[in-house]
């Protein structure tokens, strides 16, 4: 019985030349006496070089094929993109410019019950969001506000200015009202979609430039498609005003908190992508029937018990497919025409110019209220104005390739989730603000007895708002409830989150000094209360954050003019009839080695009045 050759094979050729030199050397090797021309008019190497061929071929496709499965080497840009989403990062194909703009109108004076001349609010007007302002330098480029504007309400988080702006003798006449809103640089488009029997995942492609984003969806039988990130997801954020009609119960906190949150299950939805820098792919869900969904999958509760309808067929043999024909993954559009709202705009040619923006659209804006002196409404309505006061700034190309990499790795880093205590920090302070400010938060585990143990892992969110005048407050329960609407899609099942108020301890601050001779006493005072407010910034202070005296002192003694500090007190201002916090604090007894400590409880440290609470005297030395 004849054995067997083991034969030496390379597995290590790439290219041509390594196919067709590894062929010849396998020839020479196993086959010495049966082929032995190698020379270029031979047939033999005819078929060696055509084998040598399809061998390289084959490796280029191969090795593009890995490659492209690889975000940090993919090279083709659907590719890319297709990658992208797959890790959860959605490219951007044009970068938009922001800017604020200032919106004014006039008000008519009336004279109160007490017989004081104050603004007929009757006569403001509102600006629904995503009006057009376009600039008068360009304009071709257009800008939209994000939020209407609502002369008749104003708050901590929504200031309306007011100023007198015609007088007659001692008496206003009329006044001056100004909000300010941020605009993006982008116009409204359209585009529909007649839509006959449902498709499974139905896919729709609108092609066009600098597409920032769909704005919404709505069919002929006025239902409303909602955008997720995925088909698989069913809840979404929805934001109604907090009114009475909507809400009585939270009407009393409309001033701090403007809108509720509230988590909304959708049927009807869909999802976006890119699939290149000029195409916007809509995919919607996959149910197409009208069926109930146990008629489709059977409940395992209902099978076996006898219930009419056949529900209990023991035999019946169903698809595990059949679920895609649920709501599972939405329902799929069918039998009506799709009205596709979306934007485009951005790119450099977006940051216009200050004071260009005030071709502002008016065919949309209306007054809160009916039965007005047609005349007055007729000047109210013309006195509408809006400017820029500064450039626009932001606006430039889409992601480049590179961007799309490093966007998507640092993407995948964040993660949509909440597990750490930093995570529920970070979550709580991106909360939008027209769902209630959060000022300051902290986070931290509750403190337990030593017999006591924590059955689920359980956060301390500690938070603080602003009250309308800017200060430190405790947040409303609207705003409790909606923060807690807000953490609830991505915090742990296990996770359990307990929202309550910080502590707000109220200080003043006396200081002493000593002023150079060749200086003014007034000037270096004045510059040193100004340091001092700087420095007790609200914005500028967190919770738990205590006060190193040491750095007060180096403070002050940086400042030109200062030749010594003889002294720095600070106490705590407490007692709600004086406008302070209800809390007293032990300064003293809190300080050690040069530095006061908040209190175990999680608090913070506030100047509420900085004007009157910073207090210094020049002395003698």
């Amino acid at each position: 019985m004849a054995t067997l050759l083991t034969r030496d094979i390379k597995y290590l050729n790439r290219d041509f030349s390594d196919f067709r030199n590894s062929l010849i050397e396998f020839s020479q090797t196993y086959f010495p006496n049966t082929f032995n021309d190698f020379s270029q008019a031979s047939p033999g190497m005819l078929f060696m070089e055509q084998s040598s061929y399809v061998g390289d071929v084959l490796s280029f496709y191969l090795d593009n094929q890995i490659q492209e499965n690889f975000l940090q080497y993919a090279r083709q840009t659907n590719n890319i993109f297709d990658l992208a989403y797959m890790l959860g990062y959605k490219p951007k194909t044009t970068g938009v410019a922001t800017v604020d703009i200032d919106f004014y109108q006039q008000l008519p004076s009336k004279t109160n019950a007490d017989g004081v001349t104050v603004p007929d609010y009757d006569y403001t007007i509102t600006i629904p969001d995503y009006t057009s302002i376009r600039s008068t330098t360009q304009e071709n480029i257009g800008f939209l506000i994000q939020d209407k504007v609502d002369f008749s309400f104003s708050s901590s988080q929504d200031p309306t200015e007011i100023s007198v702006y015609q007088i007659s003798g001692n008496t206003p006449q009329y006044y001056l009202l100004k909000k300010t809103r941020k605009a993006i640089s982008s116009t409204i488009e359209t585009e529909n979609f007649s839509i006959g029997s449902p498709i499974p995942f139905l896919t729709l492609n609108i092609n066009a430039r600098n597409i920032i984003k769909v704005l919404d969806i709505t069919d002929s039988n006025g239902n409303l498609y909602s955008e997720v990130d995925h088909l698989g997801q069913e809840m979404v954020y929805k934001k109604i005003s907090n009114t009475n009609p909507n809400d009585p119960n939270n009407i009393q906190d409309s001033g701090e908190v403007p809108y509720l949150l509230n988590l909304k299950k959708v049927q009807k939805r869909f999802s976006t992508r890119f699939t290149s820098l000029d195409n916007l792919q809509i995919q919607f869900g996959s149910g197409t029937t009208n069926d109930n969904d146990e008629e489709i999958i059977p409940n395992p509760n209902n099978v076996g018990i006898g219930l009419l309808s056949n529900q209990d067929k023991l035999t019946s043999a169903y698809s595990p497919t059949n679920f895609l024909y649920t709501d599972t993954y939405g329902i799929s559009p069918s039998n009506t025409t799709l009205f596709v709202r979306y934007l485009t705009g951005g790119g450099v040619e977006s940051n216009v110019a200050a004071n260009s923006l005030t071709l502002l659209t008016t065919e949309d804006i209306t007054f809160n209220n009916i039965n007005l002196n047609s005349t007055i409404a007729e000047y109210i309505f013309s006195s509408i104005t809006s400017a820029n006061f500064e450039a626009a700034s932001g606006g430039k190309g889409g992601d480049t390739i590179d961007e799309i990499r490093q966007n998507t790795l640092a993407s995948v880093a964040s993660q949509q989730r909440a597990v750490t205590a930093e995570d529920y920090l970070v979550r709580a302070l991106s909360m939008p603000p027209e769902f209630g400010a959060i000022s300051k938060a902290y986070v931290e585990k509750p403190k337990l007895t030593d017999n006591q143990v924590s059955t689920i892992e359980t956060l301390n969110l500690f938070c603080l708002g602003l009250n309308t005048q800017g200060h430190f407050s405790s947040p409303s329960p609207t705003l409790k409830k909606n923060l807690r609407t807000y953490l609830s899609q991505n915090r742990i099942i296990g996770d359990n989150i307990e929202i309550r108020d910080a502590f707000v301890i109220n200080i003043n601050i006396d200081f002493e000094l000593v002023i150079l001779p060749e200086f003014n006493n007034n000037e270096v005072l004045l510059k040193c209360i100004e340091e001092l407010q700087n420095y007790f910034d609200r914005d500028k202070w967190q919770i738990n954050q205590p006060i190193i005296l040491r750095d007060l002192f180096i403070l002050l003694a940086n400042i030109e003019g200062i030749q010594t500090i003889k002294s720095l007190t600070i106490s705590n201002k407490a007692g709600t009839t004086s406008g302070y916090s209800q809390y007293s604090y032990d300064i003293e007894g809190a300080t050690q080695n040069q530095v006061i400590y908040p209190s175990l409880d999680p608090s913070i440290f506030e100047v509420k009045y900085p004007n009157q609470d910073i207090k210094g005297k020049v002395v003698p030395l």
